[in-house]
């Protein structure tokens, strides 16, 4: 009788960060500059299980790969930390936040921000507030479009921090963005690339709401080498009332 080769590891059940995904994600996150805790990386685990159950049920993100999901939603979205720590306490709004990218990992590894994740879509921001408390992280969600959110007084000056990636434009970002910062509040918009030609039309537009450039910075998505920028903008000047214009106006006429 033939005697039987050596078992292979048993494999993750379905839905659970394997082991392979977690040394992936330790390393892409430590080349981003973030050493993630023992706790951090359950965390991730439990948060990777989430989404692909929470995708189950609906359309929450296009990615459904481990690796995709590890590298372009969790190390991806730690990338705006490259702007540089934010104070302790620092109220933070993660605008069209989506599945919940980046608010949900910066809530991992920053947990002494206060996040306000906002998305026009209602059942993703209830699976995020949803994840959020499961997982214990400080992340409250905000379902409303941001033309309508900016002229909210409870949140029209409010914020810190609003954090975007892949969103929009950076002119449009620019004037949904900075009525709902403090002054000396920051914009600190994700791309996958800056076009001069956008850059400069998201100065432009930056200058009419009252913000201007604080840094930038452009570099590539660690083990993948996607081109990734990073622009910052500081508001520097109160926001004329007639920003942000109504709905769906600083789509289709961006300033600059």
């Amino acid at each position: 009788m033939m005697s039987a080769g050596p078992e292979s590891p048993p494999s993750a059940p379905p839905g659970t960060l394997s082991e392979a995904g977690r040394a992936l994600l330790r390393q892409a996150a430590e080349e981003a500059g973030v050493a993630l805790s023992d706790s951090q990386q359950e965390a991730f685990a439990q948060l990777y299980r989430r989404l692909l159950a929470g995708s189950a049920q609906m359309n929450l993100t296009a990615l459904h790969d481990e690796r995709d999901i590890v590298l372009k939603h969790f190390v991806d979205s730690l990338g705006c930390l490259a702007a540089g720590d934010w104070p302790a306490g620092a109220s933070v709004l993660d605008l069209g936040t989506g599945a919940g990218f980046p608010a949900l990992p910066l809530a991992i590894v920053r947990p002494q921000l206060r996040i306000t994740a906002l998305d026009a879509t209602a059942k993703k921001v209830a699976f995020v507030a949803r994840t959020a408390e499961e997982l214990g992280l400080p992340v409250t969600g905000l379902a409303g479009r941001a033309e309508e959110i900016g002229r909210d007084p409870e949140h029209r000056g409010r914020y810190d921090v609003v954090v975007t990636r892949a969103v929009a434009a950076l002119p449009v970002l620019a004037e949904l963005a900075l009525p709902l910062l403090k002054l000396g509040g920051t914009l600190v918009a994700q791309k996958a690339q800056l076009s001069q030609e956008e850059r400069e039309a998201g100065l432009r537009a930056a200058a009419q709401v009252g913000g201007e450039l604080a840094s930038e910075w452009s570099g590539s998505l660690p083990v993948l080498s996607d081109p990734r920028s990073l622009i910052v903008l500081r508001k520097v000047a109160q926001t004329p009332e007639t920003y942000p214009r109504r709905t769906g106006i600083p789509n289709k006429r961006p300033l600059g």
